[in-house]
């Protein structure tokens, strides 16, 4: 079991749409490991398959409540219910070293599979709601900073480009 690369903002991958997983295999499996422990590694809460490569629909998230580790898998995952609004800072490992406030709902009911092929529904608020949202919108090719108003997400990108220009992203 190794790290994975992380990718970054500009690779296409993180453009396109996820396809479904058809079945949990050995392979899944392993590969669940591999980004669980690039995600610790990181340090990031959440890692979607599509942020190492994969254009596969599924995420890693561990919002380590109490600081105790609890991860969990999605697979498939589809957002039934949103309600409420907050407005808090996010950051992304495939846009390393920036952050900016976003506005998601405040809770969310999300369907999917588990690692072991089994059917969950998880009911998230605050910052779990968050990192389901931002973990579902990459798995549908959607960055954090689509989010932006248009200007803020100008700045962000040339501000990008500057620093892939200088070696620093």
């Amino acid at each position: 079991m190794s790290l994975m690369p992380i990718v970054k903002y500009g690779d296409a991958v993180l453009r396109k749409k996820t396809a479904a997983v058809p079945q949990i295999d050995d392979e899944l499996l392993h590969t669940i490991g591999d980004m669980l422990r690039t995600m610790y590694a990181a340090p990031g809460i959440g890692l979607a398959a599509n942020q190492v490569g994969l254009s596969k629909c599924f995420a890693v998230i561990d919002i380590q409540p109490g600081g105790q580790r609890h991860p969990m898998v999605i697979i498939n995952p589809v957002i039934e219910e949103r309600s409420g609004t907050i407005f808090e800072e996010e950051g992304c490992l495939s846009i390393p070293g920036f952050a900016n406030k976003i506005k998601r709902a405040a809770k969310v009911r999300v369907r999917a599979l588990n690692e072991h092929g089994l059917p969950v529904v998880i009911e998230g608020e605050g910052l779990m709601a968050r990192c389901l949202q931002h973990e579902i919108d990459h798995l549908n090719g959607k960055l954090y900073i689509d989010h932006l108003p248009l200007v803020s997400r100008l700045r962000v990108k040339r501000d990008i480009e500057r620093r892939r220009k200088q070696g620093l992203f």
